[in-house]
């Protein structure tokens, strides 16, 4: 967690290699005491069988110095492990729809959510049209399920009973929509969306790549870095059914930079790749703990194992 740490002990590392290198060779060439006959000493067998003991000794306290001084590092430097889910996904899906109501795809894609609205216990649903939050973040399965239902009627019947329009019919002379005013909205409805929280938060974009046709430069309320940044901040996998007609490119890389999915529309396999992407609700959301155990458990070991050897070599 702290990179910092090993990077600062590897410098101060060097410093101490460097200085043991250097002021033996400095203090070599410093007049010493004369001593007789040391040739004769450092021939005889009793001096050199002692000399690779110590020689021996002192390579392996310095590597087990060295191993322990790594250890430390380490530890100080907090190493951390990937939290796993538990057994029971928790989990936000927002369903953010960029396309019309009456398109026979988007029904498609509703029918499958009111079919499939209560997965989870705990898993929390929500669904976000172009303009307006149609169904908030809720547990509330069947209310879910009645109201993606209603909406998938809403692609076969003209005017279905009970059900609020699904965007709205203003139009602006001074703006045009885009994807990113879609996504960033559909963003918002997720709870305290300003931060991270601890289920894992998954947007489910279905439409065209771009709205816009081509040339328009009317302003837009958000970019795609905008998006990017709230989805990073948010911790938001942004998955994308993108359906046929429009370029793809700048979803496509909103997908990827959040970590989601992108795929395209395919009618007759949706329901499995709406499978795929609701089962990506159970993957890890890149939470972390610390970890210590393993590194201290062997700074312990080597710590032992280093007094071991300095008794050695005091011996």
């Amino acid at each position: 967690m702290w990179w910092a740490v090993p990077l600062i002990g590897l410098a101060a590392l060097a410093v101490v290699v460097a200085a043991a290198w250097v002021v033996p060779r400095w203090l070599s060439g410093r007049p010493g005491e004369p001593l007789a006959h040391t040739a004769r000493l450092i021939r005889l067998p009793e001096y050199r069988a002692v000399l690779r003991r110590q020689t021996r000794a002192t390579a392996a306290v310095v590597a087990l110095a060295t191993l322990l001084f790594a250890a430390m590092l380490l530890a100080g430097a907090r190493p951390t492990a990937p939290v796993k889910n538990s057994s029971t996904p928790r989990a936000d899906i927002m369903v953010c729809v960029g396309q019309p109501v009456t398109d026979p795809a988007t029904g498609q894609l509703l029918d499958y959510f009111a079919r499939h609205a209560g997965g989870s216990g705990t898993e929390r649903i929500g669904l976000t049209s172009a303009d307006r939050r149609l169904v908030p973040m809720t547990r509330d399965h069947q209310f879910a399920a009645a109201r993606f239902g209603a909406y998938a009627q809403a692609s076969r019947v003209p005017d279905p009973p009970r059900v609020e329009s699904f965007t709205s019919t203003v139009e602006y002379a001074d703006y045009a929509p885009t994807v990113a005013d879609i996504l960033a909205l559909c963003l918002t409805g997720f709870p305290g969306f300003e931060g991270r929280a601890d289920r894992h938060r998954s947007l489910i974009y279905f439409g065209p790549g771009t709205l816009r046709a081509p040339g328009d430069d009317r302003p837009t309320l958000f970019t795609d870095a905008q998006v990017d940044e709230m989805a990073r901040r948010a911790g938001v996998h942004i998955d994308a059914i993108a359906t046929a007609g429009r370029p793809t490119e700048a979803l496509a890389a909103t997908v990827r930079s959040s970590g989601g999915t992108f795929t395209r529309f395919d009618a007759g396999t949706l329901d499995g790749q709406l499978d795929a992407l609701r089962a990506g609700a159970d993957r890890d959301d890149d939470q972390r703990r610390d970890a210590p155990t393993a590194v201290l458990v062997t700074g312990l070991a080597l710590a032992a194992l280093l007094a071991v050897a300095l008794l050695a070599v005091r011996r």
